[in-house]
């Protein structure tokens, strides 16, 4: 199985960065094909700007939501000089809303987001090794999802999606599952009581069920800053059971 292991953490000595060798060593023994794309090791930039808004329109706007779009003025105002407003005019020339958001669309995601989307394409599942920050991932990984999860790849819009009906999105992701290790600060029970539900619903099946994966697992290992020495053995251990059993 060709896997593709999303990391985020900003220390390469962390626990986390422990517990991606050991899953990495349980997959390779396993027998999978594993990359692992070290979000902070390549500087992705997790903030959502222009240019991803092609990545965000396309031809299934129904008419009724396009003529709110004001599409037209909204790209003279993100023009923010002189030069490029000139640039833009000459870009929309005479053609209407409908033409320049399939022209938008054409235009394709940034180069980064493109080459992350290759590679999520070319894996059977994911898994996806991070610390919990504020009941939730870390800010680049939540801002890889945003990025890269986006219309068109991993989601279509029917009319009513677009008129805003939640289950009016359409899944587009093929993977067989998905697998999230977490490294938290607080004990299970604090999880237990609340937290892990609220995750639960915002990853497990939002960000990564609803899209189209089948199989959501979601792996915590808690406590971890005051956690002794044979609990953190334990959960490597763990790690490397999840990689080799995958």
């Amino acid at each position: 199985m060709k896997v593709l292991t999303i990391y985020a953490h900003h220390n390469p000595r962390s626990f986390c960065h422990a517990v991606l060798e050991r899953f990495t060593e349980g997959l390779r023994d396993a027998g999978h094909d594993n990359e692992v794309v070290d979000l902070h090791a390549i500087r992705f930039d997790p903030v959502f700007n222009d240019r991803d808004g092609p990545d965000w329109v396309d031809d299934s706007v129904p008419d009724d939501v396009l003529r709110h779009w004001h599409v037209k003025k909204s790209l003279m105002a993100s023009a923010r000089n002189p030069l490029r407003r000139l640039m833009v005019k000459r870009w929309i020339g005479d053609r209407d809303d409908r033409d320049l958001v399939r022209r938008l669309h054409d235009l394709g995601p940034p180069r980064d987001v493109a080459e992350q989307q290759a590679k999520v394409a070319q894996a059977d599942a994911l898994a996806f090794i991070a610390p919990v920050y504020f009941v939730g991932f870390p800010a680049i990984l939540k801002g890889w999802i945003e990025r890269v999860f986006s219309l068109g790849f991993a989601f279509g819009m029917t009319a009513d999606a677009w008129r805003g009906d939640v289950g009016g999105r359409i899944p587009l992701l093929k993977h067989e599952k998905a697998l999230i290790i977490q490294t938290t600060i607080w004990n299970e029970e604090s999880y237990e009581v609340g937290l892990k539900s609220a995750m639960k619903v915002l990853i497990d099946e939002y960000a990564l069920r609803y899209p189209g994966i089948k199989r959501v697992d979601h792996e915590y290992f808690h406590a971890v800053p005051g956690s002794d020495d044979a609990t953190r053995r334990v959960y490597l251990d763990r790690a490397y059971q999840l990689g080799r059993e995958f």
